[in-house]
């Protein structure tokens, strides 16, 4: 019995104790609330757009390898430079390439020298054959050795423009204007003719953007390439690797001349302006096409989307007023709203204003909108 009453104090004792004083007791941490604007998804009329896988390619591209042997004594370009049509980038020891043209020049010169001996020779020697003061056998020798000098001065000719040639590859000049790359060799390195990459350049602007479509959706692309006003009626977009859409519109510049028989499919080539150099040569991106039959989209203010691990997120109001992460995949913008393709329910609400703020699962109050009629 006296057992169960001391229980019984110590149960009433530890009530009281904690019940006693709320200015002893722990503070409770006070739950966040906060205040956020929102719209209901719904669905709009849009023209959708159809996405095609497609790689960014240069417009011209070339190797720039050595055409002569020798080392390299002389880089002019920094890698990653934008060059000129006509510009010095490399030079490869020139010493031995010009005393070989030298050595042309001078033999071209004795050449001619003894071509214009024997011409005179001969010239005497038909003279006095024309008189029979001479005998034939004579002139004949004469002819055959002008002959041969002939011969020797057009064989030094071709040893000098050779020798000239040798020494105009000795330097590499830009082939056209557009972007070097990283320079595969250094000052002082051997190279080989033929043999040897130095670097490569690539016209970047404009910039080409090559994809595959079915061979049924031929004539589609033919009618785009016919349309001049295409890059304004937006039909063609770029999205980025990051996601982004590309700033400007493309339009349709070539289609290849044959159908692959193993996948039924065309090579198409769009062409991007790229004076920002934001579009890089090998670079994954995808072309879409705008289809301008509208259909019934998912679409949403731009502004409640958020970017997170390049991924999108926006927030969904739950039963309970929480902030609940919710991520989807976007489609095409449309001014300052985009259309989700996967995600959303039409009839969720979602956050548009106060995101800055917010957490996963932060209690939301909801701004009420300001009447602006009174």
């Amino acid at each position: 019995m006296n057992h169960n009453k001391f229980l019984y104090l110590v149960g009433f004792l530890s009530v009281f104790s904690a019940c006693k004083s709320p200015d002893n007791a722990a503070p409770m941490q006070q739950e966040r609330v906060i205040p956020v604007s929102v719209t209901e998804v719904t669905e709009e009329m849009v023209a959708n757009t159809i996405n095609y896988p497609s790689t960014v390619v240069a417009l011209n591209e070339t190797e720039l390898r050595a055409e002569v042997n020798g080392y390299i004594t002389g880089i002019f370009v920094a890698d990653g430079a934008q060059v000129s049509k006509g510009q010095k980038l490399y030079e490869i020891d020139r010493i031995r390439y010009q005393a070989a043209r030298d050595q042309a020049k001078a033999n071209l010169q004795i050449a001619l020298t003894n071509l214009d001996k024997i011409k005179k020779d001969l010239d005497r020697y038909v003279m006095l054959d024309e008189k029979q003061a001479i005998a034939k056998q004579i002139v004949d020798y004469a002819q055959f050795d002008y002959n041969n000098a002939k011969a020797q001065v057009e064989g030094a000719r071709a040893n000098l423009l050779n020798a000239e040639t040798n020494l105009s590859r000795s330097i590499i000049y830009a082939p056209f204007s557009g972007t070097i790359g990283i320079s595969q060799v250094r000052k002082g390195a051997l190279v080989t003719a033929g043999v040897t990459l130095l670097n490569t350049v690539s016209a970047t602007q404009p910039i080409a953007v090559d994809f595959m479509v079915s061979e049924k959706d031929i004539q589609q692309f033919v009618d785009f390439q016919k349309q001049a006003n295409i890059q304004r009626d937006s039909i063609i977009s770029l999205g980025l690797p990051n996601g982004q859409i590309y700033s400007h519109f493309g339009k349709i510049s070539m289609i290849d001349r044959a159908v692959d028989q193993n996948t039924g499919t065309i090579t198409v080539r769009s062409i991007f302006d790229n004076s920002k150099g934001e579009l890089r040569v090998g670079m994954n991106v995808d072309i879409k096409i705008l289809n301008k039959i509208a259909t019934p989209q998912i679409v949403i203010p731009y502004k409640a989307t958020m970017e997170q691990l390049g991924q999108t997120m926006v927030y969904v109001v739950s039963d309970s007023n929480t902030a609940l992460p919710n991520m989807v995949k976007l489609g095409f913008k449309l001014g300052d709203k985009v259309v989700v393709n996967e995600g959303l329910s039409v009839g969720q609400k979602i956050v548009t204003d106060g995101l800055i703020n917010l957490r996963p699962n932060d209690k939301i109050v909801i701004n009420t909108p300001t009447d602006t009629t009174k």
